[in-house]
């Protein structure tokens, strides 16, 4: 079985090479896959609907500095930010809502428990420290269960060989800097890092005039990872990852309430790692681990608010062969807390038993499927499954189908009812569930200098969880049908170009009207050139416009269009120059309503390694 090597092989690996940083005879390297690692079994990116990776090699090319900045070129992702320097930023993951996305930090959930929907906020998420991002649209509870009712993004932190420096300042007082320091082998490996960034920033409620005041973003992230393989069948690995950050927000002061300048200002702190042992034995590939991530945000206004959130999950998984059948099983324990800002708290607990196979009863036909169930300590459970196929149908085309349920427990902010003002008793609330389906084909030339896929999907979920006349109920009932194409080029003297373009039609089946911050239409593109010592990437992105909210009433968020342009120049093998111009066209625009974005902006910096 070819592609079971393939697989194995890759993910023995972990980082295959990026797609766009092939050699020239890289099309008879048959090892020459992307390969994503958050479905479980590793699974080849082409065979996979609705899977992305995004490499470290693409994070450099295009500039990116936090986690927003890039993940608005996925399709079928809309990135919701209020604040341009470490504001609040959610992800609405084919239109499901921020909290219905799953969010990984090598392996580690790190959604907030004390959060009103349980969502990641990708604000001050710093990719410094990060080697790739892998994207899973769709439901995915059969792999992770809740919080993955509408997908998964998974992070994944670099290992370091040497000791590595990057050095970056410019517009707005922006510095950034970035230490790491490690050796790594087949065996073994051990490393950490530092990095640190403090901008002045602009007024998130007038950007384009300067604002009263600056929202500046302060932000220092560090930590360690390691492996030790004691033999080929007993292993370890770990991590642990550290961020404090202080940001400057603006709010809604009375007595107007409307978007102002204010001097607001929010802190966090937060810890996630892991520990894993790895042990092969009867056969099976076991990985014992216990993940944990601790987080304290406090919010400085004329509403002051703390919250504290932690979460601990215990998991045991087995990979294996049988039969001509991969496989994986496993089971998980996870509790999480939070101490909510009215001083409420509450408790999540969830017991889980999962499968995942993989087989090809026919030359060409790849067949997967995954079954999972929760327990949940206090709302039932919850049983969840998913079903893909891949058919390589000659040519370079290669059909691949997906369909999927999903769940989400309430949060904790919901279990508990904060700030519920509804007279008792209020409704007893029962899991969000989705159904997903996708069908999408692809194409990839003999020489792999073209590829493109399109996709056709529809998202569902019900009983969605809504706040209404003071108190959570389950009411709505949400849909969303779209269409994602991507593509990508190698078109010879160094270009090469990588495209991409969604079409969300997201929308309250209860009343019609369409979900909030999902635009109908939103594409980017990337046209990159490289040279012997020189490179550059020119990134366009637009969006239409989206329904959206002023905090108090529905209004309408303007399309935009704008460019990014960055590019490096290798001095010598150690140093390398870099320089990045963010909205080339100084052009006035919003990702969220009332909160502007930056004017044209330049940075120049230097990438060491030894």
């Amino acid at each position: 079985m070819q592609r079971a090597l393939l697989l194995t092989t890759a993910a023995a690996v972990v980082l295959p090479l990026p797609s766009h940083a092939r050699t020239p005879d890289a099309a008879a390297d048959p090892l020459d896959e992307v390969v994503v690692t958050a479905t479980r079994l590793p699974a080849i990116v082409q065979d996979t609907p609705g899977a992305r990776v995004v490499d470290r090699a693409t994070i450099d090319r295009r500039g990116a500095v936090f986690a927003a900045d890039i993940l608005a070129d996925v399709p079928g992702l809309s990135v919701v930010r209020s604040g341009a320097f470490g504001g609040v930023a959610q992800v609405r993951m084919r239109g499901a809502g921020p909290g219905k996305t799953l969010v990984l930090v090598d392996g580690v959930p790190v959604n907030d428990p004390a959060e009103v929907n349980g969502a990641f906020d990708f604000g001050g998420f710093d990719l410094a420290d990060i080697e790739r991002i892998e994207v899973l649209s769709g439901p995915q509870s059969s792999l992770w269960g809740s919080d993955a009712i509408g997908g998964v993004i998974a992070f994944t932190t670099r290992e370091t060989d040497g000791v590595a420096a990057d050095l970056e300042a410019g517009s707005f007082d922006t510095r950034r800097g970035r230490l790491a320091v490690g050796t790594a082998d087949v065996d073994r490996a051990v490393g950490a890092w530092l990095s640190h960034v403090v901008s002045e920033g602009i007024s998130a409620a007038d950007a384009r005039d300067g604002g009263a005041e600056r929202d500046g973003l302060r932000s220092t992230t560090a930590g360690i990872k390691g492996r030790y393989a004691f033999s080929p069948s007993i292993s370890v690995d770990g991590s642990l990852r550290w961020t404090d950050a202080e940001v400057d927000l603006d709010g809604y002061p009375a007595p107007a309430f409307v978007l102002a300048d204010t001097p607001d200002t929010q802190t966090s702190e937060q810890w996630s790692g892991f520990g894993r042992l790895h042990l092969s034995a009867l056969g099976l590939d076991h990985r014992f681990s216990l993940s944990v991530h601790d987080l304290t945000r406090e919010t400085v206004s004329d509403f002051p608010s703390v919250f504290d959130a932690s979460r601990q999950a215990w998991r045991w998984q087995a990979t294996g062969t049988a039969r001509g059948v991969d496989f994986v099983l496993g089971a998980e324990r996870e509790d999480a807390e939070g101490r909510l800002s009215t001083g409420l708290t509450g408790e999540l607990g969830t017991t889980s038993a999962f499968a995942t196979a993989r087989v090809e009863p026919v030359a060409r036909l790849s067949l997967t499927g995954a079954l999972r169930h929760d327990a949940t300590d206090d709302f039932g459970a919850k049983t969840t499954g998913r079903l893909s196929a891949a058919f390589d149908a000659g040519a370079g085309v290669t059909l691949s189908a997906a369909w999927g349920t999903g769940f989400k427990a309430p949060s904790i902010s919901q279990a508990v009812c904060d700030f519920c003002f509804a007279p008792q008793p209020w409704p007893t609330l029962v899991p969000e569930t989705a159904e997903g389906l996708e069908a999408a084909i692809g194409w990839r030339s003999a020489d792999r200098r073209l590829e493109g896929r399109a996709t056709l999907y529809r998202l569902k979920v019900e009983d969605q969880i809504s706040y209404v006349a003071g108190r959570y109920v389950n009411i709505a009932e949400t849909a969303t049908d779209g269409v994602e194409l991507e593509g990508r080029a190698r078109l010879g003297g160094g270009f090469d170009l990588t495209a991409a373009y969604a079409w969300t039609d997201a929308r309250d089946e209860t009343t019609g009207a369409r979900l909030l911050r999902v635009p109908e239409h939103a594409a980017s593109a990337t046209l990159g050139w490289s040279g012997e010592r020189l490179s550059a990437a020119v990134t366009v992105r637009a969006e239409s416009d989206q329904d959206d909210s002023d905090g108090f009433a529905a209004v309408v968020r303007d399309g935009f269009v704008t460019a990014s342009l960055a590019g490096s120049y290798v001095l010598t093998e150690q140093v390398t120059l870099t320089a990045r111009i963010e909205n080339l066209t100084d052009e006035a625009y919003q990702q969220v309503f009332g909160y502007g974005e930056p004017g044209r902006s330049a940075y120049v910096g230097l990438r060491l390694r030894y």
